[in-house]
């Protein structure tokens, strides 16, 4: 358990760096010192994608997380000084009421304030409860005091802005991590402690090995570039889905058969789920009927590879979310014994 421990610190590490889509080179220069630690060299793609070789010989294996997440963007500034905002990624805005974020101006200054929707005081309105949660129905009132437009201008803020999410990050005594963003800093920080293990010479590639932190995965492009042409292979270590007629819960690894995108290849999803039986791991297969990952962005762009998809169970996703470390451990288990000799 001791690597899980390591990736499980790592994912609660990576939680607390603001990244939503497109404000990303914080956590990408984090990973990247990481990786440079542990002796490998880090490249970073034009658009701020961080990739690192591990080592072996022979048909090589891209293994892809993405560290962008959802988040907001200050679309105007109100006659109140309050913000309206849209939204980066995919989520209902109920997701967010009432949540902590933080405002990024472009002059590297930060204010917090918090997602409310308009007139929110049940004592005020009847229809607090039955109002649209929309971004023409809720506004983000800043912890500064302003009253108009002109002051809240005052500050430096403008359209443009990024406003990253408050995650909330907790690891209860009884294994649970939760936090928003674990989609997809989960996988993430399961990559990192992977690299670990090869660095400390724990684990030895049976083939050439590169892992890649993406950007922009949350909408669309993330791994449509920023890894070798001689990619044979591409894994997308992103999260598990749970619900509805699905078997994936919050301790097991999750291999994806089919989602929005189509089906997986299905060499390599054989080989995942063989192997995941031979090692007795808590697993399951599933179709996740409202994903995209990024190694499909990778075959839209014309890459000839094959590919599959896999990750620890996450519930409630683009929520609040749940796991829990043993997700975190079956997910490095078939991940170690895939790429391990």
């Amino acid at each position: 358990m001791e690597n899980t421990n390591f990736a499980v610190d790592k994912i609660l590490e990576l939680c607390k760096i603001p990244s939503p889509t497109g404000f990303t080179h914080d956590i990408c220069k984090h990973i990247a010192e990481e990786l440079s630690k542990m002796g490998f060299e880090p490249k970073f793609s034009r658009k701020g994608s961080v990739s690192a070789c591990l080592g072996g010989e022979g048909e090589h294996l891209v293994l892809a997380a993405h560290v962008d997440t959802l988040g907001l963007m200050v679309r105007s500034i109100k006659s109140n000084g309050c913000l309206r905002f849209t939204m980066l990624g995919g989520f209902p805005a109920n997701n967010i009421e009432q949540e902590n974020v933080t405002v990024h101006t472009r002059d590297d200054k930060t204010y917090t304030g918090t997602v409310y929707i308009n007139e929110p005081a049940v004592h005020v309105n009847r229809d607090s409860g039955g109002a649209k949660r929309n971004d023409e129905g809720m506004e983000i009132v800043l912890d500064e005091i302003v009253k108009t437009r002109d002051e809240t201008l005052a500050l430096g803020i403008s359209s443009g802005d990024f406003v990253s999410l408050d995650p909330r990050c907790i690891l209860t005594p009884s294994g649970f991590i939760k936090s928003r963003h674990l989609d997809d800093k989960a996988s993430a920080g399961i990559l990192l402690a992977l690299a670990k293990e090869i660095a400390d010479k724990k684990l030895s590639p049976k083939r050439k090995i590169s892992i890649l932190f993406t950007t922009y995965e949350e909408v669309g492009h993330g791994a449509s570039s920023g890894f070798a042409d001689d990619t044979v292979e591409m894994i997308s270590v992103d999260m598990g889905a749970i619900g509805d007629d699905l078997q994936t819960d919050e301790y097991k690894v999750s291999i994806c058969a089919k989602d929005s995108g189509g089906p997986y290849n299905y060499e390599v999803t054989t080989a995942l789920i063989n192997l995941a039986k031979e090692l007795k791991l808590d697993y399951a297969m599933d179709i996740y009927p409202f994903y995209g990952s990024d190694v499909e962005a990778a075959l839209r762009a014309g890459y000839d590879i094959k590919h599959a998809l896999i990750g620890p169970g996450v519930f409630a996703s683009h929520g609040y979310e749940r796991t829990h470390t043993k997700a975190v451990d079956n997910t490095l288990k078939l991940l170690r014994a895939y790429i391990g000799a």
